[in-house]
């Protein structure tokens, strides 16, 4: 195990391969396997190997009436397959340092795996197992039922998720892909699934349509494509991505409070929908200008309302949940319940200076630099490159989008990260909302 982790700390010599002038797309070889669209990328890493994919299984292929079940079918892929249980598997694993993990989110069902290079054929092998035979055992859906209601519960207990969920369904309706249902419907959602729902959902979405595998390590490429093209084999399935719909305006409150008593902070999420998909007509430079606005130390809003100000314990704007759909663009901040409508009005102020006024040359200059090292930061680790590789897909396009997308931000002009801001935003019309125990806040419930 402790050579294990020495190797996977290798990960991050990588950098030196990946300099400012190397052709990401000129290394990756993509290759269509049993219906897998099958991306591998050999590094100068020893032994490590990073396995991530992505198919549309997501909440968005929910049954009418369900909205639990595309969540429940991915959580029971690691709970033992009709071959063996689940401690099989895990022992496996464990005996080689390996893991692979699948989560579930709005659009995707997607894994993540790792390993030593020797071991890829194993992990291979287990993952199509799991994937294509799941046992669905009534007794581990029922244990998963619970271990996600208890999770459910607890969500409900922390402000920054109570100002997010308002949040959401503030700017979202129902249909729309970044739409989530109250927990309360989830709760009980989650009671009535049954086995034969997860099986049915199962043979309905899963399968090599529209199916990525991106590998990226110390790989031998033509071994890894056929081991994918015997475990794969047979394998028929998957449906395509649904078209999502643009947000549709809702009739939800401008202003609104989710008073919980007894806490010691207060959470608000401010914004609306951007009604923007990651790569739109203007998208990057209001990409930038709200990472002027609000990201990290550097940020105006950390650097006044926090720094200056004191007011508050974090604060940060973003654009968010636009990869598969058109997302949202936010604000959150933390403050004291005594602190918060100071806190409130300071950022009120920063974001209407930085809406009127827009960006300094200066500031602009400085961020693209960032914004670039940044994203060669994310390519320099082998799981970096990975995730980077199977986004660039998942958004549209092909893995040369890697080399693109220095030379993008690089060639935006002040007049269009400042227009960006006007064109695509309106303060004036923006969410708010509050949630903890804040001032009044239970007398206006």
């Amino acid at each position: 195990m402790k050579r294990l982790l020495s190797l996977f700390t290798l990960t991050f010599t990588l950098a030196s391969a990946l300099s400012a002038v190397a052709q990401i797309a000129q290394n990756v070889v993509r290759t269509k396997i049993n219906g897998l669209d099958v991306i591998a990328y050999k590094t100068g890493v020893k032994d490590v190997v990073y396995l991530r994919g992505s198919f549309s299984a997501g909440d968005d292929k929910s049954p009418a009436g369900n909205c639990m079940i595309p969540t429940l079918t991915g959580a029971m892929l690691d709970r033992g397959t009709t071959k063996q249980d689940k401690f099989a598997i895990a022992g496996q694993l464990e005996a080689v340092g390996a893991s692979i993990d699948f989560s579930v989110g709005e659009t995707v069902t997607s894994f993540t795996a790792r390993c030593l290079s020797k071991d890829v054929p194993l992990v291979v092998s287990l993952l199509a197992e799991q994937l294509r035979e799941p046992a669905f055992s009534a007794d581990e859906l029922d244990k998963l039922k619970k271990q996600i209601a208890g999770g459910l519960q607890r969500q409900l207990e922390s402000t920054d998720f109570r100002a997010s969920d308002a949040f959401n369904r503030s700017i979202y309706a129902p249909g729309h892909p970044n739409y989530h249902p109250p927990v309360e419907q989830q709760l009980a959602d989650l009671e009535q699934t049954t086995v034969d729902d997860l099986k049915k959902f199962h043979a309905a979405h899963y399968g090599p349509a529209h199916f990525t595998v991106v590998a990226a390590g110390d790989l031998d490429i033509p071994a890894l494509q056929q081991k994918l093209a015997a475990d794969f084999t047979g394998w028929t399935g998957g449906t395509a991505p649904l078209k999502a719909p643009r947000a549709a305006p809702t009739d939800a409150a401008k202003e609104q409070t989710v008073f919980m008593p007894g806490k010691t902070s207060v959470s608000i999420a401010m914004g609306q929908s951007s009604r923007m998909r990651y790569g739109d007509p203007g998208y990057f430079a209001l990409r930038t200008a709200t990472n002027i606005l609000g990201s990290g130390f550097t940020g105006r809003l950390m650097a006044n309302v926090r720094d200056k100000e004191g007011l508050t314990y974090g604060i940060g704007a973003t654009m968010a949940n636009d990869a598969f759909a058109d997302g949202d663009w936010r604000l959150t901040a933390t403050f004291a319940p005594a602190l918060l409508d100071q806190g409130t009005e300071s950022t009120k102020r920063q974001l209407n200076l930085w809406y009127e006024q827009g960006v300094t040359p200066d500031e602009l200059a400085r961020r693209k630099d960032n914004l670039i090292g940044s994203f060669k930061v994310g390519l320099a680790t082998t799981d970096g490159l990975a995730q980077s590789l199977l986004l660039a897909v998942q958004r549209g396009k092909s893995p040369g989008w890697l080399d693109q997308y220095p030379g993008v931000i690089t060639g935006l002009t002040l007049d269009q990260v400042n227009g960006a801001i006007k064109q695509h935003l309106n303060p004036a019309g923006m969410v708010l909302i509050k949630a903890g125990t804040v001032p009044g806040g239970e007398t206006a419930k």
